[in-house]
């Protein structure tokens, strides 16, 4: 417990430090909700109808720029290397990384989104349930991601490689979480059996894919 709390702590003021990875990940997040009502064209109805998606797959795609520099850092500077022979099993770690990760990049961008449903016409009613729909299923974003970036780290261009594997994986997480906001607006129970299979694949991601990390990155450091 103490390694996985001095990790996260570590990762947290890093990424605090740094700044860079936060502010490109909400200026991304700002710039593609911007640019669909230009695509979309005045229509506030269309817009309002759309909203959920949009912001579910500009969030997705800014939590998807910012995953590379989850293991990349550490592994060039040889860091990785000692965390990989800590005490602590490396599992743990991963857990403890992927979170700082959610808490300065996901969390931010979810607090952003409901001024930007505002700007997409975003029915008020829906706004709680796409608050909470984003808080349950982001974390399962980046724990898919890290699997990811454990895969490409070391790899020259990996970003690119990264996701090509990651986004297939975060097709379920984008269907409920969209879902989720949409049956709000027709009953509460569809929505609540719709966050129940999103709590699921977040808690199955984190489940499993820390092993998959962890081996991963053993691979690429043997």
């Amino acid at each position: 417990m103490n390694e996985f709390i001095a990790v996260f702590k570590r990762d947290v003021r890093l990424a605090a430090a740094q700044g860079g990875g936060l502010g490109l990940a909400i200026g991304f997040f700002l710039i593609v909700v911007s640019l669909f009502p230009f695509g979309i064209g005045p229509d506030l109805k269309l817009l309002a109808r759309v909203a959920p998606g949009i912001l579910w797959i500009a969030l997705l795609l800014s939590v998807l720029l910012s995953l590379d520099r989850l293991f990349q850092a550490d592994f060039e500077d040889g860091s990785l290397e000692q965390l990989v022979v800590s005490r602590a099993p490396l599992e743990v770690i991963i857990v403890a990384k992927v979170l700082a990760h959610w808490m300065t990049t996901g969390l931010p961008l979810i607090l952003a989104t409901p001024v930007l449903g505002l700007f997409l016409n975003l029915d008020e009613q829906a706004f709680g349930i796409l608050v909470l729909s984003m808080l349950i299923g982001t974390p399962a974003l980046n724990f898919v991601g890290a699997a990811g970036a454990a895969l490409t780290v070391g790899i020259r261009r990996g970003g690119l490689l990264l996701s090509l594997i990651v986004l297939p994986l975060y097709v379920p997480i984008l269907v409920f979480g969209v879902s989720a906001i949409q049956s709000s607006l027709t009953g509460p129970s569809g929505s609540l059996q719709t966050m129940m299979i999103l709590g699921a694949l977040t808690l199955g991601s984190a489940a499993l894919t820390p092993f998959a990390a962890a081996a991963a990155l053993r691979v690429h450091l043997r």
